[in-house]
């Protein structure tokens, strides 16, 4: 085993499906709300107030978003048959969604705005069961991109919160309170016994706050002011179905933001599979597909409460890399906390009244680790030049815009601000430059036969004409001969009965990558994953394999990698075969 794997196995205590303590769960889901809760409130408040609506609908609109982010939290870690991941996922207002939300509710109200939601929730239900079709754009390369901007847009909120403080206050009051955050979760995660560790971002806040009530920056008042149960002051809204200028006018917007908030849930839905398991395991595009059915239902639900829209997160990634602590039951547990929180404004008021710097230093370790999650992505399998040509330009452009450095004068304003927002600007670029090394790409040789073991003549055909285009040798000839007959074996070999198998069709196609061959399978859905079955090869010595691992044996030591992405509707795997160097050349 190696000594990333054994790290892994040291850091992640409990499993998706392990059962940790009461306490334990208690503990971690407390500390997922409290780091979420401050966006449940403060979004929604931004967005009422700067629209100048009634504090009636304000009530509103907070009781609605934190309960439904949730319920909307509880059904990403329930997964109820193919809705949600049954990962800890947190779900929370869509803050890119503001300024267009704004623009809504000064148009046409919250009936406006709620039309607007509930027809651009019907994008994400519509990608969910169709997400293979997608597959170009689910590379690490992109999902690791986004994920790096997801700092780069939050951390200006949170400096500014460092110094959110109230007149009279000492100078050093905010320096030290935010202080004394970042050391105690630093000292007791690079220090403290595992046990301890799972308490580190609780612990952190706690002796922040107790830091700055030293100095009277806790708002007492605002707690003893709340009152201990109570339901909103406000009623549903309705919504405006005459769909007149005003909506044709802002729907667009609502759909690319909800696009782009489509592939940040494809994003959320990849970096918790990648902390929540000992062991490294391939991407289970099953689960992601799952992730986004449940933010479509969520913000269909946000609609048709006429409040903005939420969007699922990564705040549970780092968390979790921090307490090691992956069980469903916490996603489950912090929903619950959520919910119950919509109906007991004095304890929602116990948590608003933490002081800013101590989120604001609470956020800045947690954005941290996002931002080196992201870095990770990027760099996995290694890096090169299509890698740079993607990452590099849709970083540097989604922080050039995200702080105005680029064109402002041109872009701030275009569509209500839509490209003055770094994530949206850096994973369009992102996808642009994929879909240009796509088209680019020399031509695609493709093949579509029934997926049985009978086409294997086919198959070997198909593959040594492409080889003759190529200009390989008879070494290259047989090494993609063989990686392709091997993944044939393993991918239908193993399957159901004949009649089953005559139903399935089986799509191939393979390109030149340099002195390299991308061959891809595209199949019916199977159980068992190709790419975990070779990781967890390199564990077992040659005379503890089965005999029907030999396929997978030989998979692995002819192909230089193997992605295999599975998804409800289909099975695709990804071979690359590098050319043996006296056959890179010409015959």
């Amino acid at each position: 085993m190696s000594n990333a794997n054994r790290e892994r196995e040291r850091s992640v205590r409990y499993q998706p499906d392990e059962h940790p303590p009461g306490g334990v769960v208690f503990g971690c889901g407390v500390q997922i709300v409290v780091l979420g809760i401050t966006g449940l409130v403060a979004f929604p408040t931004i967005l009422v107030l700067a629209a100048g609506e009634t504090e009636a609908y304000l009530s509103w609109a907070v009781f609605c978003t934190v309960a439904l982010s949730g319920g909307a939290t509880m059904l990403q870690a329930s997964r109820i048959g193919r809705i949600g991941t049954g990962y800890v996922l947190t779900i929370g207002p869509a803050g890119p969604f503001i300024g267009i939300c704004v623009a809504a509710l000064a148009a046409g109200g919250p009936g406006l705005l709620a039309i607007l939601v509930i027809i651009s929730s019907l994008l994400p239900l519509a990608i969910a069961p169709q997400l293979s079709l997608l597959r170009r754009l689910l590379t690490p390369t992109i999902v690791g991109t986004v994920n790096m901007l997801i700092p780069v847009t939050v951390l200006p909120v949170v400096f500014g919160r460092v110094t959110d403080v109230p007149e009279g206050v000492p100078a050093l009051a905010a320096p030290l309170t935010a202080a004394a955050t970042v050391l105690v979760i630093s000292v007791i995660q690079l220090k403290a016994a595992p046990r301890l560790r799972l308490w580190a971002p609780l612990l952190g806040v706690v002796a922040g706050s107790v830091v700055a009530g030293g100095f009277g920056l806790y708002d007492v008042d605002r707690v003893m002011r709340a009152s201990w149960v109570g339901l909103p002051q406000g009623a549903w809204p309705g919504v405006d179905l005459e769909f007149g200028p005003a909506f044709v006018g802002l729907l667009p917007a609502f759909v690319f933001l909800t696009l782009i908030g489509t592939i940040q849930t494809i994003t959320a839905g990849v970096a918790v599979q990648r902390v929540s398991w000992r062991r490294p395991r391939a991407v289970d595009y099953r689960v992601v597909q799952g992730a986004v059915a449940a933010d479509g239902i969520s913000k269909l639900l946000c609609g048709a409460a006429g409040i903005m829209p939420t969007q699922t997160t990564t705040v549970s990634v780092p968390t979790i890399e921090l307490t090691g602590v992956a069980a469903r039951r916490v996603g489950i547990a912090a929903g619950a906390l959520m919910v119950a929180l919509a109906f007991l404004p004095k304890a929602l008021a116990a948590v608003l009244a933490v002081p800013g710097p101590v989120y604001a230093a609470f956020l800045f370790v947690l954005l941290a680790l996002i931002f080196v999650r992201g870095m990770s992505e990027v760099f996995q399998g290694g890096i090169d030049h299509r890698k740079g040509l993607i990452a590099g330009p849709g970083f540097w452009f989604g922080a050039g815009c995200q702080y105005g450095m680029i064109f402002p004068e041109y872009l701030s304003g275009f569509a209500g601000g839509l490209l003055a927002n770094g994530i949206t600007v850096g994973g369009l670029v992102a996808i642009l430059m994929t879909l240009f090394l796509e088209v680019t790409a020399p031509r695609v040789n493709r093949l579509e036969a029934e997926a049985d073991i009978s086409v294997l003549p086919r198959v070997q055909e198909f593959i040594g004409e492409f080889a003759a285009r190529s200009g390989w040798d008879s070494k290259m000839v047989y090494r993609l001969e063989a990686a392709s007959e091997e993944t044939l074996l393993t991918l239908v070999g193993e399957e159901g009965g004949g009649e089953q198998r005559e139903r399935r069709r089986l799509f191939l196609s393979a390109r030149k990558e340099g002195d390299a061959a991308v061959i891809e399978f595209v199949a019916a859905a199977g159980e068992a994953n190709i790419q975990d079955r070779i990781g967890l090869l390199a564990e077992q010595p040659d005379d503890a394999l089965m005999e029907r691992e030999v396929s997978l044996r030989l998979l692995r030591h002819i192909a230089s990698s193997v992605r295999h992405q599975q998804f409800h509707e289909a099975d695709i795997v990804t071979v690359r075969v590098d050319a043996p160097e006296s056959g890179s050349g010409g015959r």
